[in-house]
């Protein structure tokens, strides 16, 4: 599986180019344009799961590109960033299909954890990897035809796994995304889940990668 795929849509390279290689420590494959019509066109790619677009935008401002484009691909997930912080632009953004927004100027931990949130409404509704297939929407889980029983944690960090199977998830990341914290008193509750769900799944799915976190086993491997 690929990691989630962001198109940012901003003029001011100034934001751009930090806000970039943020999103791209987090472990996003993220795509950058620069004006409306060129943001607009990239956007329609079905790779991209997430857009993040400035209001201001050249040529073709960012309400219109929204409107335009939650037309054409109602599931793709939409955050507008505007310097207007009145309420009735935030309306205006919302009305016109926006999932989220952010005010600049804003902290890059906020629009982080917006993202995060929209990764998650983003994700497929199944991952399917070997014989352990995830219902997402029902948050149920299978090895072969059997239900497995699993604690909302233990859930939680299955499907973050199987999101990026074959790839190592560090801890800092689970932490983060199954747990909501980045305190690393944590880890004894991480490590915990991880040995739980190894008992339930088999041993060999989940491999720790150590100092770095945790891979579960692709189809090919």
């Amino acid at each position: 599986m690929t990691a989630l795929r962001i198109l940012l849509v901003e003029d001011d390279e100034a934001i751009s180019a930090p806000l970039a290689r943020g999103l791209s420590r987090e472990g996003y494959d993220v795509v950058v344009e620069r004006d409306g019509p060129s943001g607009l066109q990239a956007a329609l790619d079905p790779q991209v799961s997430l857009v993040i677009l400035d209001v201001g935008l050249p040529h073709l401002d960012g309400l219109a590109v929204c409107s335009r484009l939650r037309a054409a691909r109602p599931r793709v997930q939409i955050i507008l960033l505007t310097a207007l912080a009145e309420e009735v632009h935030a309306v205006d953004g919302l009305d016109a299909g926006a999932d989220d927004y952010v005010a600049k100027p804003f902290r890059m931990a906020e629009l982080l954890a917006r993202v995060r949130a929209a990764a998650r409404r983003a994700a497929p509704e199944q991952l399917l990897v070997d014989t352990v297939r995830v219902d997402v929407a029902a948050r149920r889980a299978f090895l072969g035809d059997e239900e497995i029983a699993l604690s909302p944690k233990e859930f939680d960090l299955l499907a973050r796994l199987m999101t990026d199977a074959g790839r190592v998830v560090s801890r800092e990341q689970l932490l983060r995304d199954v747990w909501q914290t980045s305190w690393y008193g944590s880890g004894r509750s991480l490590d915990q889940h991880v040995s739980w769900l190894r008992a339930k799944i088999g041993e060999e799915r989940i491999v720790t990668v150590r100092g770095k976190g945790f891979r579960f086993r692709g189809e090919a491997e």
